[in-house]
């Protein structure tokens, strides 16, 4: 993992015991404390970009300057007295660092950075190394494993923007959207997601636009199956769809697809069609349902978008070319599971079984698909809802640049388009509430 530089001292806040906070006791039962052996994820900490460099890890944080996040977090960490103090600091430490990612992301540039301000993978690699110092620590606070886990837990929703209900001040139009972290990392370490950069870019800002001010808030969400299992999606959309003073109008996850298009997907499937994630899991079959959160029994197999494509279609944003995008696979009704019997039909047919949406049969349909769901299974009926599907990168020519001014140009197209396409949306909505809006 990365290693913290010496000498860091916690803040005093971080190391103030407050009096209620005493070691938790694990239910009689729980399982002790034993090593933990780091994630698949975690264990690329150590990998390095190209023979004889330091890890890439260590690379992006030293680039950005997110190395001191890093440090600050392990000093504060081994500091905490109790273990109510250490879940406190856990958590404000999760919350700092997607703040300072926001920051950076939209924070005026300091003469030429080392690395785009745009780019997401720093806030992917500082996350990634708390989650391993989490994971190995050994400290005498932790009475039982399913504390770490917590804690654990604790930090990837407070980095990922999850958890924390606040909106722009002011009456907009308000906008939820999430992005996904970088994946593809076996392929190559230098990967990054453009649909993360436009999360970053898009959180905690009101635009203005045609219909009126459109506020947004934004998630970067985990490329894992077992994430997904866990409700991480209900988790970050529903808070923004029960009735109530922090309600969305309007919702739509957003992650990478082919080079050169960006597709408003017309349908997500209940399918998983099993391809790795960032932990090399693989997962087929239906979508599974959160324990915590309420659904439509049963499952539909198919959720339409209800997104306003036809203005995204129509607000003339470039670089690529948008489209509303059909096409699906199914089982006829009565054939599943009969592999001969799949096909691929423009929509789906009445009393089909999915096997994939128009967005495919991976992460991002399931994005879709479970905020939609949840959408239904709380009757938000009112909330459009869907996805967006934007761009792949094309990476430096060089095989051994991080970076390079054609790769930040060509991504800094990319997020440009991605935030106009949320505002046409958040502006459609707008106008169509318009004069209601009086929060």
């Amino acid at each position: 993992m990365v290693p913290p530089p010496e000498n860091v001292s916690p803040r005093p806040e971080d190391v103030a015991a407050r009096p209620e906070h005493v070691p938790a006791r694990p239910a009689p039962g729980s399982a002790p404390v034993r090593p933990a052996v780091l994630t698949v994820e975690e264990s690329r900490l150590e990998l390095p970009f190209a023979p004889g460099r330091p890890p890439v890890a260590q690379e992006f944080l030293a680039l950005s300057g997110f190395d001191a996040l890093v440090a600050e977090f392990t000093a504060a960490v081994a500091a905490a007295p109790t273990l109510g103090a250490l879940a406190d600091t856990v958590t404000r430490r999760g919350q700092g660092l997607w703040e300072a990612a926001i920051a950076r992301a939209q924070g005026p540039a300091d003469g030429t950075p080392a690395l785009d301000l745009v780019d997401d993978r720093p806030l992917y690699w500082a996350r990634t190394a708390m989650s391993a110092h989490l994971r190995t620590l050994d400290p005498p606070l932790l009475e039982a494993g399913v504390q770490r886990q917590g804690l654990l837990r604790l930090l990837d929703r407070a980095s990922r923007g999850i958890g924390t209900p606040r909106w722009p001040a002011g009456p907009a139009t308000r906008v939820l959207v999430s992005g996904f972290d970088t994946f593809g990392l076996d392929d190559s370490l230098r990967h990054s997601n453009p649909s993360g950069c436009a999360a970053l870019q898009l959180h905690g800002r009101t635009f203005d636009t045609p219909g009126g001010p459109v506020a947004v808030r934004a998630v970067v969400l985990p490329v894992s199956w077992s994430a997904f299992d866990q409700g991480v999606v209900e988790d970050a959309f529903g808070p923004a769809l029960v009735p109530g003073p922090d309600r969305a109008d309007l919702i739509t996850t957003i992650s990478q697809t082919a080079r050169g298009r960006m597709d408003v997907e017309e349908w997500a499937a209940n399918a998983r069609g099993g391809a790795p994630d960032n932990e090399r899991q693989q997962h087929f079959g239906a979508v599974s349902r959160p324990s915590h959160w309420p659904q439509p029994f049963d499952s539909p197999d198919w959720i339409r978008t209800t997104l306003p494509h036809a203005a995204m279609v129509a607000a003339g944003t470039g670089p690529w070319p948008v489209v509303l995008r059909d096409g699906v696979a199914e089982w006829p009704a009565g054939t599943f599971p009969d592999p001969t019997a799949v096909r691929s039909v423009p929509r789906p047919s009445p009393g089909s079984t999915a096997a994939a949406g128009t967005g495919g049969d991976y992460l991002s349909n399931e994005s879709m698909y479970r905020s939609n769901r949840l959408r239904q299974g709380l009757h938000a009926w009112d909330v459009p809802g869907g996805h967006l599907h934007v761009s792949a990168l094309a990476y430096p020519e060089a095989p051994d640049a991080l970076t390079d001014p054609s790769f930040e140009a060509d991504r800094r197209a990319i997020v440009e388009q991605t935030v106009a396409l949320v505002l046409a949306a958040g502006s459609a909505v707008a106008q169509r509430q318009a004069p209601a809006i009086e929060r």
